[in-house]
C-alpha cells in the first residue's frame, strides 16, 4: 500500500475518534440492545464524466428495537475520488486560428457522508448466534464534498471557455436516498462479521460550477466488508 493510502486512514481515525465514542457511549447505555459497527468501504462512482474509485471508512451505530427491525446511523469518510476530462473553448474571432482549443481538467473529488436509516431482517435476527443473516438496507443521506479542479487557463482574450468547471476549489452537498442489502455471520460472543452491497441516490441535482457534469452526482456502487459488535440482549 502507498503511503498515501496509509497517511488518509490516519487522517480517518482522527477525524473518527471523537464520532465512536460518542456512538459506544450512546451503544452502551440504550436499552434494550445496540451495536457498534466499523467496515472498509470501497466506492466506484458512475456519474457522467466522474468515474472515479475511492475507499472509505465506516463508523455506524445500531439500535435494534426487535429482532429483526433496527434503526442506524453512520459516518463515512472517502479517499479522494480522481478523473479527468477535456473541454473545448471556442475563438471568440472568426480570424482566430485555431478555431477551438481543446484543454484538459484534472478532477478530485473527497466524500463524507452522514447516514440515519433502517436495516430489516429478511433472515435471521440481530443477536442470532447460528446461522447466517440477510437484511436490507434504506435510508437518507447527506453528502459533503470537496471538489478541486486543476488545468491551464485558457487566454481569454481569445477564446470561450464553457462556464464548468471553474478553476480551483471548491465545495458541493447532495440529499441523497441509501438502499442497500447486506448478509452477516457470526464469530462468537457479540461479534459479528458483515459484508453489504449499497448505493446513493441523489434527491437534490442543483448545478455547481465546479462539476465536471451535474447529471446523476453521485452515483456509485460500494461495497463495505466489517465487523459488528453487540452491546446488551434482547
Amino acid at each position: 500500500m502507498s503511503m498515501v493510502f496509509f497517511s488518509y486512514i490516519q487522517r480517518v481515525v482522527k477525524k473518527t475518534f471523537l464520532f465512536s465514542l460518542l456512538l459506544y457511549q450512546a451503544v452502551s447505555y440504550a436499552q434494550p440492545s445496540s451495536s457498534i459497527a466499523t467496515d472498509l468501504t470501497v466506492l466506484r462512482n458512475f456519474s457522467p464524466d466522474q468515474e472515479f474509485w475511492s475507499i472509505g471508512q465506516t463508523v455506524r451505530g445500531d439500535f435494534h428495537f426487535s429482532p429483526r427491525e433496527t434503526m442506524y446511523a453512520a459516518l463515512v469518510y472517502y479517499s479522494p475520488g480522481k478523473f479527468h476530462n477535456y473541454f473545448i473553448a471556442t475563438a471568440k474571432s472568426p480570424q482566430t486560428v485555431p478555431s477551438e482549443v481543446a484543454y484538459y481538467v484534472a478532477g478530485q473529488w473527497r466524500m463524507r457522508e452522514i447516514s440515519i436509516g433502517w436495516k430489516h431482517y429478511f433472515k435471521g435476527s440481530f443477536d442470532q448466534d447460528i446461522g447466517w443473516n440477510l437484511y436490507g438496507i434504506v435510508g437518507f443521506g447527506l453528502v459533503f464534498s470537496n471538489v478541486v479542479n486543476a488545468f491551464a487557463p485558457v487566454d481569454t482574450a481569445l477564446y470561450n471557455s464553457p462556464p464548468a468547471p471553474v478553476l480551483g476549489e471548491g465545495k458541493f452537498k447532495r440529499l441523497t436516498l441509501d438502499l442497500g442489502v447486506g448478509g452477516e455471520i457470526p464469530l462468537g460472543g457479540n461479534f459479528y462479521s458483515y459484508a453489504e452491497a449499497k448505493t446513493m441516490l441523489p434527491t437534490t441535482d442543483y448545478a455547481s460550477p465546479y462539476l465536471h457534469n451535474n447529471k446523476n452526482v453521485p452515483l456509485p456502487a460500494i461495497i463495505n466488508i466489517g465487523l459488528r459488535v453487540l452491546f446488551g440482549s434482547w
